[in-house]
């Protein structure tokens, strides 16, 4: 991606920026930069010059991509601050990452052991996308989600773990949208389900006709009974 370029995404992300020049003080364009040179490094397998230029950036920008990381074009990483890219992540075209998202590893994988984000992906503030999956083309990961299993295509994922709440357009939690949740919780929303539910049964009770006292019990002996039974 050529720089022309990549000052011409972040002009089209960010509604903030009011001029060209602005693109050097985001951290997201320096962290870009310094990946690719540390990235051609990486690749001619001089692994201590592509760490070190690594380093310089973390400590410059506060987003630290590892210079085995694949990434495609117009990558765009608005604020940045605690953003951290695994070695073996793969990062395609038009994606998209908020402020102290990580895309890590579970520590027991080997080889290929960081998430591969699709094309023109959105990764929320917060989240985390753990493990060697994919996640698919134009899919979203909502804010402070914590993604451990892969992502089809066209969806979008919330929660802690993450699960699907759209897909294709579709939303997957009809029964939801009198709550006033704009991406909901999925664990919340089945709790929801449930109280609903016990609130039915609740009602269903009090319409019911009062049982006697004594209905459904075992008929007790007469004490002449009892004694006469331990007569014989």
């Amino acid at each position: 991606m050529s720089l022309k370029e990549h000052v011409m995404v972040i002009k089209q992300r960010d509604p903030a920026i009011k001029s060209s020049i602005e693109v050097i003080l985001y951290p997201g364009f320096w962290a870009i930069i310094f990946h690719r040179a540390a990235h051609r490094l990486y690749k001619r397998k001089l692994f201590f010059l592509a760490r070190l230029i690594s380093q310089l950036s973390r400590s410059l920008t506060g987003i630290e991509i590892h210079p085995g990381a694949k990434i495609g074009k117009r990558f765009f990483i608005d604020h940045g601050a605690g953003v951290v890219i695994g070695e073996t992540c793969e990062i395609g075209d038009d994606v998209l990452l908020y402020q102290g998202v990580t895309l890590g590893g579970t520590g027991k994988d080997a080889g290929k052991r960081h998430p591969t984000l699709g094309n023109n992906v959105l990764v929320g503030v917060g989240a985390k996308i753990l493990g060697p999956f994919k996640v698919g083309d134009n899919s979203r990961i909502g804010a402070g989600s914590v993604v451990l299993d892969e992502v089809p295509d066209n969806c979008t994922v919330v929660g802690i773990p993450a699960r699907i709440v759209r897909r294709n357009g579709e939303n997957l939690l009809k029964h939801y949208e009198k709550l006033d949740h704009r991406f909901p919780d999925p664990v919340s929303m089945e709790l929801c389900a449930l109280r609903i539910r016990l609130e039915a049964l609740e009602e269903k009770m009090k319409l019911a006709p009062p049982r006697r006292p004594d209905a459904g019990r075992a008929p007790f002996l007469s004490e002449e009974s009892a004694n006469h039974s331990e007569t014989k």
